[in-house]
């Protein structure tokens, strides 16, 4: 009893640290006045019904900081040619070309969007299904992509080999895991809804538009899809994220390529993470700064991989650059990475301090007392 008390205490700890962490990534600092607004992409074309394009809005500051106001900002069609679905994703609605006004802290600016198709294209298995899966975290490591599979039934891990996946789903259970008749009723749906016992509980809500996916796939009668019409890779904007004090966020987007040269916004399909969680975290396609420093923001999607710098700046009030000596070219590569995050290049080391970082640096254990000794001497 002892322990599990003890146990409870550690538990309830770090529950109140992450809290606590997230009640101060939520504050975000106070913005200043914005006199202009950008936007990323500067046009949208839309080519079917199930294409949809995230617009992100940022507001600049009178020293050319941006600011992102994506979250805030208001899109309104000028003409009935586009909509905004729940999301804030612009949908076409009839072929077209006409703008979307985007409005955000008391600025606007024009949007061209061009409506190429609005017509139903059939869900694929490897374009659709696959991301919304691989989302879910079904074939994950933790999940049905485990050596073993869970429970009786195995995914390739990441959705690695389509074809293996799309047998496994039609085949298991003598193809039980659909109903032709009620699509509604299909246990490929009613687990992943949590309406049915799932040990991964709910990962896909009803209604949401992972579940129109699959929902549509399953009454189009469940077709295969060649695995060529996976992505070939994908691209993650804004390329490069500078926030300037912590508690700032900033939301991403990420385009897919396809091999015929198309290209779509998967950003609700890929996942999103940050390789130092301590500078900064990502929930769903936000990417917030916790503390002065450089993060990468990590995208998969697919078997595809991208990646963005995020520098979060931090409080540098009476910053003032000192110029060192420059005695070579990477000397000036320094400078300028310093003069960037705002640093002041460190006085030259002696010997001894040189030959300790470059030992923990290239090895990670400082340099002996006969190699320290010989280095100063010599």
């Amino acid at each position: 009893m002892q322990r599990l008390g003890m146990w409870r205490f550690v538990v309830g700890a770090l529950l109140t640290c992450v809290l606590a962490v997230s009640a101060a990534a939520a504050e975000a600092p106070a913005r200043p006045a914005i006199v202009a607004l950008e936007i990323e992409p500067a046009a949208v074309t839309l080519h079917d019904a199930l294409d949809a394009r995230k617009v992100l809005v940022f507001g600049l500051g009178a020293d050319g900081q941006r600011y992102d106001l994506t979250a805030e900002a208001t899109l309104t069609p000028d003409a009935p040619n586009v909509k905004v679905d729940g999301d804030g994703y612009l949908v076409g609605n009839m072929t077209g070309e006409t703008n979307v006004t985007i409005s955000a802290a008391g600025k606007s600016i024009a949007l061209p969007v061009k409506v190429a198709g609005v017509d139903d294209r059939p869900i694929g298995f490897v374009r659709d299904v696959m991301p919304v899966l691989a989302k879910a975290g079904c074939n994950s490591g933790t999940c049905h992509g485990a050596q073993d599979g869970k429970n009786g039934f195995k995914l390739s891990l990441r959705g690695y080999d389509p074809d293996y996946d799309y047998q496994q789903l039609i085949s298991d259970l003598s193809g039980r895991r659909f109903n032709r008749v009620r699509p509604e009723q299909s246990l490929m749906l009613l687990k992943p809804l949590g309406e049915v016992p799932h040990e991964g509980q709910q990962v896909i809500t009803p209604g949401s538009r992972h579940y129109d996916i699959l929902l549509q796939w399953i009454k189009q009668g469940t077709q295969s899809e060649s695995p060529a019409a996976r992505a070939r890779s994908i691209e993650v904007f804004p390329k490069e994220v500078a926030l300037d004090l912590a508690g700032r966020s900033q939301q991403v987007i990420v385009t897919a390529t396809y091999a015929d040269g198309s290209t779509r916004d998967v950003t609700r399909e890929a996942v999103i993470s940050t390789s130092n969680i301590e500078v900064a975290t990502a929930e769903g396609n936000t990417v917030t700064g916790l503390r002065r420093g450089e993060s990468g923001v990590l995208v998969r999607y697919e078997g595809n991989y991208a990646t963005a710098l995020i520098t979060v700046m931090g409080d540098r009030a009476g910053y003032e650059w000192v110029q060192r000596p420059v005695y070579n070219e990477i000397d000036e590569y320094v400078d300028t990475k310093l003069k960037k995050v705002k640093a002041i290049p460190s006085e030259l080391c002696d010997d001894a301090t040189f030959l300790r970082r470059a030992y923990l640096d290239l090895t990670g254990i400082p340099p002996s007392h006969e190699v320290a000794r010989a280095h100063v001497e010599d």
